[in-house]
């Protein structure tokens, strides 16, 4: 997702302060170097992603680098090409004993289970030898597998094979294997801002790979705003999204694909079909204050289609979407819809908001 971030830092000064012209101005540009010097910013690369830190602290920068410490710690846990992390113990053991897991590791594979049944699977972290038949989780390049090939792997992808206890995990046959992709950096976001929260930060935001997520506001009390990228035109976007203490998070086939015979294939698998999901969507973005569902949900529901994911957004109270359609729509739920705007007419997109 293209971010659009307006960083600004009006003169607050004026509203606090009496006095004259000049007396003010010299607080204006005092207040002005006050926070930037309070602004802090790091990017760094974890969890095979560019993430970036942008905060106001007086100690921003020690923070930081607990935060990146932080991600490391993670990272080592779940990643699944660290031989040693937890995840990739799990899958060597598939079929063969159950591995010991950390509260963290327990943590997300916990979430992951309950996202696979809200979503009826459309969110299944265990859908990785499919993602690996098709190559997007292998060195060795994108391929279109055979049928048979599919079919082979699609019993080893079922949520119930994987057996999770307070401090182990199991996955019951060979050949099974979980990925934590399309969750962890959300997971990992969470942490992130709870940490930052704990050390008093109350303004900026963190972007792990694009699962954005805002602390507050900013400096003079407006709302962060982000761009909803248009899935067709990399360099333009469909609207704008104000947001504050949430996360943004969007999903789409644009992201990652391939072709070949001339057939265009996306990295966004259906795991009833073992196919690139053909819900008539072309990206979701989620927003929540859970980083974790939205990461999670911005995957299934482009899988789900638009129908079944609003029957879905009617039944939860905790996170609103909006879809962009092959058709040329551009759908907001009626809980963003006041927070977004609509900048997609140019391209002969039509804006429509649903309600509950």
């Amino acid at each position: 997702m293209n971010i659009k971030k307006t960083l600004l830092f009006p003169l607050m000064a004026a509203l606090l302060l009496a006095g004259c012209s000049e007396k003010r101005e010299e607080a204006q540009k005092q207040l002005a170097m006050q926070k930037e010097e309070n602004l802090h910013e790091v990017t760094t690369f974890a969890m095979d992603t560019v993430m970036m830190f942008h905060i106001y602290h007086e100690d921003g920068d020690a923070i930081l680098i607990e935060v990146e410490q932080e991600i490391r710690r993670l990272e080592a846990l779940f990643s699944i090409t660290v031989s040693d992390s937890e995840i990739a113990q799990l899958n060597a053991n598939a079929g063969i004993q159950a591995v010991d897991i950390s509260p963290d590791t327990n943590g997300i594979l916990t979430r992951g289970l309950e996202f696979a049944s809200l979503t009826d699977e459309a969110y299944n972290m265990n859908i990785s030898p499919i993602v690996s038949a098709w190559g997007f989780a292998t060195d060795e390049g994108n391929r279109v597998p055979s049928l048979e090939e599919l079919e082979s792997v699609l019993p080893l992808t079922t949520p119930d094979g994987l057996v999770l206890e307070e401090d182990t995990a199991y996955l019951q046959e060979a050949g099974m294997s979980v990925d934590l992709g399309g969750i962890a950096k959300g997971y990992t976001a969470d942490l992130v801002v709870d940490l930052l929260h704990e050390k008093g930060v109350t303004n900026g935001w963190v972007s792990l790979g694009g699962n954005l997520s805002m602390l507050g506001t900013k400096t003079d009390g407006s709302m962060w705003e982000l761009a909803v990228q248009n899935p067709i035109d990399a360099s333009d976007y469909v609207g704008m999204i104000s947001a504050t203490d949430q996360s943004v998070v969007t999903s789409g086939g644009y992201q990652r694909y391939f072709e070949e015979d001339g057939v265009i294939y996306h990295h966004i698998i259906d795991g009833k079909t073992g196919y690139p999901a053909d819900s008539g969507l072309i990206s979701v973005t989620i927003v929540s204050e859970d980083s974790t569902k939205a990461d999670a949900l911005s995957t299934a529901l482009f899988v789900m289609g638009l129908e079944e994911s609003l029957d879905l957004w009617r039944m939860e109270q905790d996170f609103e979407a909006i879809f962009v359609t092959e058709d040329g729509r551009v759908v907001a739920t009626e809980g963003i819809a006041d927070r977004f705007v609509f900048e997609g007419r140019d391209n002969d997109f039509v804006y429509e908001v649903v309600d509950k």
